[in-house]
């Protein structure tokens, strides 16, 4: 049974105290690029409207699972509970410093220049925009915001709740004037398959787009068939490295956030493994774990 806290919201579980150490060993420059930090709920406060209470996840926490895995670089995804409250996410950039971190923000819909201008010197590189979580404007204001991250170099990350949502939305993702990237998989379930209409869009996307991305993460969410295979997450995943290996990043997910009770928190270390299982070419895992990020976060600059 899920647990609420004062706000209503349904608090979420602890990520794993321990993580196992991956059997496949990860490319000098491993990136991680969709994960979180919850920490000190006093000097960064949550929402009141949001869609789940975080359990703490501190940058410690989070360093050590890195260790633990052998992920060395961090793009740091300012969580919905924050809205437009960017604070976290720029003192875990500071703390690490640009060459190992950056970041992807929740702004305002009316976002200024000059706001957008102090972002980018903080390491953020893009904007997220969520039909699926409070906190972030919808994909309704899609348009407006490219143009307005336009001359920063941005991109819009789209996190949609369902990857059927994209079929409706093809015709605006093609012509959208700043690059995208898709959060997890474009919310394609597994039992969904790669025959499904939105999947063939994102596919469709990728193809026809040179700056077009997408995060192959939170599978564990997206599998009907489960852990500890995913077993039916395999064929999207190839399907995407097939597409386009040229546009694919990894991401943890940690610390895991929206699980709740009697749902378990994977181990990362486990979660790799299955990456690496999906990606057995060590040439093409670099370029996904290493190479596209590079490019895509800046990193390489």
């Amino acid at each position: 049974m899920q647990n609420t806290d004062g706000a209503g919201a349904p608090v979420c579980l602890s990520p794993q105290p321990q993580t196992t150490r991956p059997q496949q060993r990860l490319p000098a420059g491993a990136t991680d690029c969709h994960c979180h930090v919850y920490q000190d709920f006093t000097r960064y406060p949550l929402n009141a409207q949001r869609s789940y209470t975080p359990a703490p996840a501190t940058l410690e926490d989070y360093l050590a699972m890195c260790e633990q895995v052998g992920i060395q670089r961090t793009v740091q995804v300012s969580a919905s509970v924050y809205g437009t409250d960017n604070s976290l996410t720029l003192d875990v950039i500071q703390a690490l410093g640009q060459h190992r971190a950056r970041g992807v923000a929740g702004v305002a819909a009316d976002v200024t220049a000059a706001e957008l201008e102090k972002l980018h010197a903080g390491g953020m590189r893009g904007v997220r925009l969520s039909t699926h979580v409070k906190g972030y404007g919808g994909t309704q204001g899609l348009d407006d915001m490219a143009q307005r991250i336009r001359p920063f170099g941005w991109h819009v990350q789209v996190h949609v709740a369902d990857i059927a949502e994209l079929v409706p939305l093809e015709n605006t993702l093609l012509r959208s004037p700043a690059p995208l990237v898709f959060d997890h998989l474009g919310a394609v379930r597994g039992g969904q398959g790669v025959n499904h209409p939105g999947f063939q869009v994102l596919l469709r996307i990728l193809r026809e787009r040179d700056d077009c991305w997408t995060k192959i993460s939170s599978w564990y969410r997206r599998s009907d068939s489960g852990a500890p295979g995913y077993d039916d997450m395999a064929p999207i995943v190839a399907a995407l490295v097939e597409t386009r290996p040229d546009r694919l990043v990894f991401g943890t997910n940690w610390p895991h956030p929206a699980l709740f009770a009697p749902s378990a928190v994977p181990d990362d270390g486990h979660l790799i493994d299955r990456f690496c299982d999906w990606v057995p070419d060590a040439d093409v895992r670099k370029r996904i774990l290493v190479d596209n990020p590079g490019k895509l976060y800046g990193f390489d600059a």
